[in-house]
């Protein structure tokens, strides 16, 4: 029942589990107006060894991904430090996972037991990590105070507040944006300076990062050591791995080469 309390006020169009409780599925059968869709699927199944897939007449085969994370992935660590903690093997078996089901290529940060930015099917690993990072540093903001002391109008309903928000942290508003965000606020609230942003964000602290495939350039760490990354987890096997521990070394950071690849395509 919490997980549906939590899920009636997220948007989303269905859910699916193994099982109801009948108290969950009353709250459930209520979202969208008893249009919300819940399935319950057979926990028992199990998918077919290889997948096949069919492109313009061609047809692809591969052997399903069945690796399961795991603290074994963590085991061997090149860095100079070598110290993964309980709390940071957790985080990163978490961006792990999420990155075997995220569209390739992906990095994924993690800290405090959730994923905190993604970024997903971009056309090289950089990007990617500037993408995940912009998310964190966003996600991190959000815990400012101003956030807290924002004074809305009754009306504003919750998901026009988590936007207004977004906009409020951003500097990448157009006018018209601007001004339909001020009319939110019984009281238009004083925008962080850039200062203030930096002086929170350096809270960010023992941020996991995970990435799908080998990390080829160390611009990924040096990109990661501005938001707090300080353990890393990604299959090696590049020809620059000597660079990227290099990297992680002059940053103080622990990192683990699981030699598994997590692609999806």
């Amino acid at each position: 029942m919490p997980t549906a309390r939590l899920i009636s006020r997220e948007v989303s169009d269905g859910v699916i589990a193994p099982g109801y409780e009948p108290a969950a599925l009353d709250i459930l059968r209520k979202k969208h107006k008893g249009r919300y869709i819940v399935l319950e699927i057979d926990p028992t199944y199990t998918p077919e060894e290889t997948e096949t897939r069919e492109v313009f007449g061609i047809s692809f085969q591969q052997k399903r991904n069945t690796a399961l994370a795991s603290r074994d992935w963590l085991q061997e660590v090149p860095t100079a430090n070598k110290d993964l903690p309980e709390s940071a093997q957790r985080d990163l078996l978490i961006a792990l996972i999420a990155l075997k089901y995220t569209q390739s290529n992906s990095i994924s940060f993690a800290v405090d037991g959730q994923c905190i930015g993604i970024g997903a099917g971009q056309q090289s690993r950089i990007q990617c990590t500037r993408l995940a990072a912009s998310k964190s540093a966003i996600w991190h903001l959000r815990q400012h105070p101003s956030v807290f002391e924002l004074q809305w109008k009754p009306n504003v309903k919750r998901q026009d507040r988590v936007n207004a928000i977004d906009l409020y942290l951003r500097d990448d508003v157009t006018p018209i944006e601007l001004k339909q965000w001020e009319e939110l606020f019984e009281e238009v609230p004083r925008r962080l300076t850039w200062e203030e942003k930096q002086a929170w964000l350096k809270g960010l602290q023992n941020v996991a990062l995970g990435s799908d495939a080998f990390i080829p350039f160390r611009d990924t760490i040096d990109c990661g050591a501005l938001y707090g990354v300080k353990y890393v987890a990604q299959p090696g096997g590049s020809i620059r791995d000597e660079d990227v521990v290099e990297a992680c070394d002059s940053y103080g950071m622990a990192m683990a080469f699981t030699r598994v690849r997590l692609f999806h395509h």
